[in-house]
């Protein structure tokens, strides 16, 4: 699933580069919300998304203030894990999100 503001154009630009399938997108609204306490706008809403199912997520923007929200409104484990926009992602994280999916990394709530 793409969580990006690409949307559709995740599929067109980036899945081929990383020798992806075409994954489902979220749609996200418009006029984006603003959460309080300094949640990104995402958090709930892939929050929502996820049902209570597991998920990892990968941003540039997540901070504590969105791991403290999914602990509090996510009742599955989730990953959220944030990389540096200077760098995008980088071995060590493909290597974070394989133990993650794997279980063998930690497996806890945000």
């Amino acid at each position: 699933m793409w969580a990006t503001t690409w949307e559709e154009e995740a599929n067109t630009f980036i899945a081929p580069v990383l020798g992806l399938p075409e994954p489902p997108y979220l749609t996200w609204p418009s006029p984006r919300p603003e959460p309080e306490d300094g949640v990104f706008w995402k958090t709930p809403l892939i929050t929502t998304w996820a049902k209570g199912r597991p998920f990892a997520w990968v941003d540039d923007d997540i901070t504590d203030a969105d791991r403290t929200w999914v602990r509090t409104h996510h009742q599955g484990p989730a990953l959220l894990h944030r990389i540096d926009p200077r760098r995008g992602l980088t071995s060590a994280d493909f290597t974070i999100l394989a133990a993650w999916t794997t279980g063998t990394g930690e497996r806890g709530r945000a």
